[in-house]
């Protein structure tokens, strides 16, 4: 497993997000958070290995606009080196249109579906992306003397 900085890997994932948006190419407004990062392991006390990801929305935006985005992203990703694994629906109950695509020189992947409103539980059209790295050991940082514990031991 290759080692990375945190903030390098949250950087690239924010970047590839930023990419994708582009391609997209819809006016509506998109939610603003950044990219966060997780332990792999279902252990949330382990810091590592972790994974940067990035989930945000973009809304606002007329259906057909948005499916229009998609179709963008079905050529465009792999003009960009994105290797797209699924280009389908996705299986749940709205049964919505979903792209997933890797990228191997970012060392992403991202996860894109197209949700159509439901007036009935307020939800509106949007589209649903979650770009994600791969998982990561932290590099490992030799201690300060502050940081080391005291040596009993030692007269």
């Amino acid at each position: 497993m290759e080692t990375r900085d945190k903030d390098t890997v949250t950087a690239e994932v924010e970047q590839a997000s930023t990419r994708i948006l582009e391609i997209i190419d819809v006016k509506g407004k998109a939610t603003k958070p950044g990219a966060l990062t997780m332990p792999c392991s279902d252990d949330d006390h382990q810091e590592e290995p972790y994974y940067a990801f990035h989930p945000w929305s973009l809304y606002e935006a007329p259906f057909a606009d948005l499916e229009k985005g998609m179709n963008r992203l079905r050529t465009g990703l792999p003009k960009e080196g994105w290797k797209i694994t699924k280009d389908g629906m996705d299986g749940t109950i709205g049964n919505s249109p979903q792209i997933v695509a890797e990228s191997k020189e970012r060392r992403v992947m991202v996860d894109i579906r197209l949700n159509k409103e439901v007036k009935s539980q307020k939800t509106p059209n949007m589209l649903r992306v979650t770009v994600q790295s791969r998982c990561y050991r932290l590099p490992t940082t030799p201690a300060t003397p502050e940081e080391q514990p005291p040596n009993m031991w030692r007269p």
